[in-house]
């Protein structure tokens, strides 16, 4: 069994937690389903549960190198500089990360509203990159963004691999078959 969740924001990447923790099992309530990769909690988007282990393994080992896409809204005006370094991989200080698919988008349409909102600043504009990597350093996103002098605001996962968000909206899931 294959669920597709978009995570909403604030929500753990496991079935259980601390006392006031919102976690999975909030949302989803189907037994021996594991999260296929993570996201943190304060990142939104396609998260894959299964209860098969070839498919997680598959999904999550580093040698299979399977693409994750993400949509960043991150402040300020995104430099192309700034694009072409995280295509070429930026050093961290756990080491240079792979090349990246990176470009800049507009501002989708189809975004729902963060609970709560991102931070807002006056005179500083935020722009959106989709990024696509192939590895899964712990916030790699977040720390190649900030690397290059652009902090992420907002980091929704887009897909994984073959698999994508479409319409799903915050705290739906649907089951695909294998």
């Amino acid at each position: 069994m294959i669920v597709l969740f978009n995570k909403p924001y604030g929500v753990l990447c496991q079935f259980t937690g601390q006392a006031n923790d919102i976690t999975l099992a909030n949302y989803i309530d189907i037994p021996n389903i594991y999260a296929a990769g993570r996201l943190d909690k304060d990142s939104e988007g396609l998260l894959l549960l299964t209860d098969d282990g070839a498919i997680n393994h598959q999904l999550t080992n580093p040698k299979k190198k399977s693409y994750k896409t993400y949509l960043v809204q991150v402040e300020g005006d995104i430099s192309d500089q700034a694009i072409k370094q995280l295509q070429e991989g930026v050093i961290l200080k756990d080491g240079l990360t792979l090349p990246a698919k990176v470009k800049k988008v507009q501002p989708p349409k189809w975004l729902w509203e963060r609970n709560p909102p991102i931070r807002e600043r006056k005179n500083i504009p935020t722009s959106f990159i989709e990024i696509s990597i192939r590895e899964g350093k712990n916030r790699q996103v977040r720390r190649m963004s900030a690397a290059v002098g652009y902090p992420t605001l907002r980091l929704i996962r887009l897909s994984i691999s073959t698999y994508q968000l479409n319409q799903l909206q915050p705290g739906q899931y649907i089951i695909l078959d294998k």
